[in-house]
């Protein structure tokens, strides 16, 4: 085995992999050199193997940390790099490194940590758990869930303190955490933590800006709309709007992600009473969702978008305006559109109707649809869900019925000592 196979296996790369990265090191380093799979396998087959160009040898040299001659290769007096302070008088060295090469090659190569290996499979289960926290905070709401990524963020960020892997493991580890952030973020959110919730985000956006992962930054920003938001800081809410729409673009991002970034705007202008401003966001995010089949691929956040949330922000606008009677049919079809998957989402939407058509006189149609929701949200551990439920309790508690007087009491009996 050649010196140089053993040192591209030491870091963990296959030959195509390290081509990839011999293009990177070169843009870092402001080198103009290249190498393709089929030179890189003369470099390692033949004996002695072709001298690198000297562009080739500077990138070889900062990869591996090792001069050339000890990769393998018969390398010119002229060319021979040596280990020496830079600042000594005499010749100029042509190149230098900081420590006894074989030193180097050693720490640089070969793990140190005291902790296990990660590979690809340990990836694997910590991506398959990740990505049911979604499945879980739609079904069962933000509490369990919580406390599902506090376990998950804890061995992730225990790997990557102690454990031995790839740079490429190590960029998996990092993306990850960088998307449990954004969990906690919405979960501030649903938990009414609105600091704890705005410092998730903050935590979430620079672990995505280091993997340089603009839709995962992207993803951030749409939570953090609507935490800046809650938080009276409507400037940062547009500011986060503007970022997503800049990220999106450069990112290529498809009809689902400028879906999502529209209803934030329109959540914005909702929220400030510009409804010309809502109103050209909802017609963005129309023309979105009438080409979002188009999208060949949609990442985990963006997939519960769809039609009910279009329908849903559309009702928004309308409440804001103070025209319950309008808003209701929107609600309604997003309540009937949303699917049975999304559970939390489900329960939170009728409620909103409910409180709706309160507004717009029809008690009894309004109490019937908060004993839907009372009848499904008790596996559903959601303090803004319990919120928008004991707010309509309040309003019913304003209202001379019958009716009304009944859910009340039945809504103080179903969430007595709840978190919803």
């Amino acid at each position: 085995m050649s010196g140089l196979v053993r040192l591209r296996r030491a870091a963990g790369y296959t030959q195509e992999s390290f081509v990839t990265a011999f293009v990177e090191e070169a843009a870092r380093l402001g080198v103009d050199a290249s190498v393709s799979v089929r030179q890189l396998r003369r470099w390692e087959r033949e004996t002695p193997p072709p001298l690198p160009h000297p562009s080739q040898q500077i990138v070889l040299e900062a990869m591996f940390g090792v001069p050339l001659a000890e990769m393998g290769f018969d390398v010119p007096r002229r060319r021979v790099t040596v280990s020496a302070p830079i600042s000594d008088p005499g010749e100029v060295k042509r190149r230098t490194f900081v420590a006894d090469a074989g030193v180097l090659a050693a720490t640089a190569l070969v793990p140190t940590r005291p902790g296990p290996r990660v590979g690809t499979s340990d990836i694997a289960c910590l991506r398959a758990r990740l990505d049911s926290l979604y499945q879980t905070d739609h079904t069962a709401g933000s509490v369990p869930a919580m406390t599902q990524a506090g376990c998950i963020e804890h061995e992730i960020t225990s790997a990557l303190g102690a454990a031995s892997y790839t740079g490429r493991i190590g960029r998996e580890l990092q993306t990850m955490l960088a998307e449990l952030h954004g969990h906690r973020a919405w979960y501030g959110y649903d938990g009414g933590r609105i600091d704890q919730g705005r410092a998730a985000c903050m935590e979430a956006l620079a672990a995505a800006q280091l993997v340089d992962n603009p839709q995962l930054q992207v993803s951030v920003l749409e939570t953090l709309v609507l935490l800046a938001i809650k938080a009276e800081r409507v400037w940062e809410a547009a500011s986060a709007v503007e970022n997503a729409h800049r990220l999106a673009t450069r990112a290529g991002a498809g009809h689902t992600v400028h879906l999502v970034i529209a209803l934030r705007d329109a959540n914005v202008a909702t929220h400030t009473g510009d409804l010309s401003g809502a109103r050209r966001a909802l017609s963005r995010a129309v023309s979105h969702q009438g080409r979002a089949d188009s999208d060949a691929e949609v990442p985990n956040w963006a997939q519960f978008v769809g039609p009910f949330e279009v329908d849903y922000a559309t009702a928004d606008m309308y409440v804001r305006a103070e025209q319950p009677k309008r808003a209701v049919p929107f609600l309604r079809a997003a309540v009937r559109g949303i699917g049975g998957g999304l559970a939390r989402n489900s329960a939170s939407y009728r409620v909103k109707l409910a409180g709706v058509l309160l507004d717009a006189g029809e008690v009894d149609e309004a109490c019937g649809e908060m004993s839907t929701v009372l009848d499904a949200c008790g596996g559903i551990s959601s303090p803004r869900l319990l919120g928008k439920i004991r707010e309509f309790q309040r309003a019913a508690a304003e209202v001379d019925s019958a009716a009304a007087r009944e859910c009340g009491e039945r809504i103080r009996e179903t969430v007595r000592g709840s978190t919803a």
